[in-house]
């Protein structure tokens, strides 16, 4: 079986941006892709298309847009992923599915979402989607108070950590800083996310507006390749192992909410597959969505035991400069979390990094890379480990 490789990349800028809908957002980044890639619309058997839009536009069928916005590629297959917050990794995982198969050699995958262009409570209904509603439609501050609830309850077992969560969203957002991308290129530091303020106001529980990923526009896409294609092609990032594994849906249902079982499970399968340690990576990108899912995810990596990641924190083994770096890009914190387009952008910001094309936010020597991306509140989970391969 031959597998499938990364073999170019297009990221638009994350933010409130000019672009009306995800038709012209894909638009943005479709054509420089195949080029970065060094292939032609005429060499993609297969496309894959993450976007959640649950309501954000009236528009669905949208896997058919980027036969649109690029008409030689109207006739080539095309479908649509929902995932919730995992869509972007999910249309990879199909495409690699697709390759592998042998189903075809080169797939275009497209993650996009356009969110700022519709009011603030409706963006939190449309999230809470991603919650089982039967259960949780009427918690307090939508998605956020999900995870505002997981905080609080994470708080009454292990301690406060608020300023542990501070001192992660300060991290990421001065990491984002450099990163041309970042939907926030602003370093708050430690002292403004810790307190509570009229710029900083309490969110959802124990959870402040710094603790909390941006409402973002924005578009991603990548081919990929078989590697007898790939060889052929000016670069190749392998998966050294990929994972996916899931969680139950309904949080009431869970062994231990605080335990995000499926992260746990996801990471212990890819490393395994991988024949590899915490230790061999050389940087992880991690979905912290909030700066609890970020503290909680160290844990289920297995770089602390359950309720001792703030001393993964405190110690700085996650800094820019640490042991294991966590988001150098500034993660979905600093960079923005436009939905589908989030688990596509952590796969690029990756491969930016093993290909030392990461400018500003390079990490020195970058040789085997993690990532992982969750669907709702750890229900469904992405581990990928990427390499160079040429």
């Amino acid at each position: 079986m031959s597998k499938a490789q990364i073999v170019g990349w297009s990221h638009s800028q994350f933010g409130k941006t000019e672009f009306s809908d995800t038709e012209a957002l894909m638009a943005s980044v479709v054509a420089p892709a195949l080029d970065h890639a060094g292939v032609g619309a005429e060499d993609v058997d297969g496309i894959f298309v993450g976007v959640l839009n649950g309501g954000f536009s009236k528009q669905e069928f949208q896997g058919a847009l980027v036969g649109m916005v690029e008409g030689s590629l109207a006739a080539v297959p095309s479908v649509r992923l929902e995932n919730a917050c995992s869509t972007g990794s999910s249309a990879i995982y199909t495409a690699m599915d697709f390759i592998e198969s042998g189903r075809g050699r080169i797939a275009l995958v497209v993650g996009a979402e356009k969110m700022t262009a519709v009011p603030t409570e409706r963006v939190s209904d449309i999230l809470l989607g991603g919650s089982y509603r039967k259960e949780e439609a009427d918690v307090e501050g939508g998605f956020a108070g999900v995870f505002g609830r997981i905080a609080q309850n994470y708080f009454q077992r292990y301690g406060d950590r608020s300023e542990e969560l501070a001192m992660i969203a300060a991290k990421n957002h001065a990491n984002g800083v450099n990163n041309p991308y970042a939907h926030m290129r602003k370093d708050f530091g430690f002292d403004f996310c810790n307190q509570v303020s009229d710029k900083n106001p309490r969110v959802a529980g124990p959870l402040r507006r710094t603790d909390c990923s941006l409402v973002s526009d924005g578009a991603v896409a990548l081919v990929l390749a078989d590697e007898e294609t790939a060889a052929g092609l000016n670069r190749a990032i392998g998966f050294r192992a990929r994972a996916n594994v899931n969680d139950v849906f309904a949080l009431s249902r869970r062994r231990d909410v605080l335990a995000f079982d499926g992260p746990r499970a996801a990471w212990r399968k890819a490393l395994e597959q991988g024949g590899v340690t915490l230790d061999d990576l050389s940087f992880v990108e991690t979905h912290d969505c909030f700066t609890i899912a970020e503290l909680i995810e160290y844990e289920a990596m297995g770089l602390a035991p359950q309720g001792e990641g703030y001393k993964v924190v405190r110690e700085g083994t996650t800094a820019k400069g640490g042991r294991l770096p966590v988001n150098p890009s500034g993660g979905l914190k600093s960079k923005g979390h436009p939905i589908g387009a989030t688990g596509v952008s952590m796969h690029v910001m990756a491969a930016m990094q093993l290909m030392n094309e990461a400018g500003g936010i390079q990490v020195p020597d970058a040789k085997l890379a993690g990532v992982f991306n969750m669907g709702g509140a750890a229900v469904s989970n992405f581990v990928s480990i990427l390499e160079r391969v040429k």
